[in-house]
């Protein structure tokens, strides 16, 4: 069962990659098994259609984002706002440059309008959403921040965020390099938590 498990990891990781460069429509199962070092046959033994694949692809990406996104919810009652917002935009951040295959699929499948994936994100995000929504509500009744429309700070906060991944090659075209570097990330992380606080105006950070 190890062994499997291990395989079908293989496998989703070299999937990932094809998704993000070609699209779901674009992906072939046969390039998908010869990156994985497979036959065809083979890999369909473990994955039978393109389609179940893809929803592996995207639960693996799903499970990823949410753990890193876990750190606000968790945040205990004196934890200082601002110290939980830097460690959040600092998680999406991270996300963003360690799996930048997986934030392109995930965008690319809510850009075509979540046809094939749409109902695991509406039962999985939206509550991780509301209990996120719940932080900003505490803090605010207790004058810790300034009041925000939580919601769309935190679309806000993912649109920053993962636009160092879904756009990191034009990011480095405009910036003249081949690829964005590790400062290019701790500028960006610097500048989104700045605006963030900025609005939230965090008194107890």
């Amino acid at each position: 069962m190890l062994n499997r498990d291990r395989l079908e990891a293989d496998i989703a990781a070299v999937a990932v990659r094809v998704f993000a460069e070609c699209g779901y429509e674009g992906a072939s199962v046969a390039a998908i098994a010869e990156g994985a070092g497979l036959s065809k046959q083979n890999l369909m033994y473990y994955f039978p259609t393109k389609q179940e694949l893809y929803r592996r692809v995207l639960d693996d990406v799903l499970d990823d984002w949410l753990e890193r996104m876990s750190s606000l919810a968790r945040a205990a009652e004196d934890d200082a706002p601002a110290d939980v917002l830097r460690a959040y935009v600092q998680a999406k951040l991270r996300f963003s440059q360690e799996q930048p295959y997986a934030s392109r699929v995930y965008a690319m499948e809510v850009i075509g309008g979540a046809r094939l994936y749409g109902g695991q994100i509406r039962e999985r995000v939206v509550p991780v959403l509301r209990r996120d929504i719940d932080v900003f509500e505490r803090w605010i009744a207790a004058g810790r921040i300034a009041p925000v429309n939580a919601t769309h700070l935190l679309f806000a906060i993912w649109a920053m965020t993962q636009s160092y991944a879904d756009f990191a090659a034009q990011m480095a075209l405009v910036l003249d390099r081949r690829q964005l570097l590790k400062k290019d990330y701790q500028e960006a992380e610097d500048t989104i938590v700045g605006l963030v606080l900025a609005l939230v105006q965090a008194r107890g950070a």
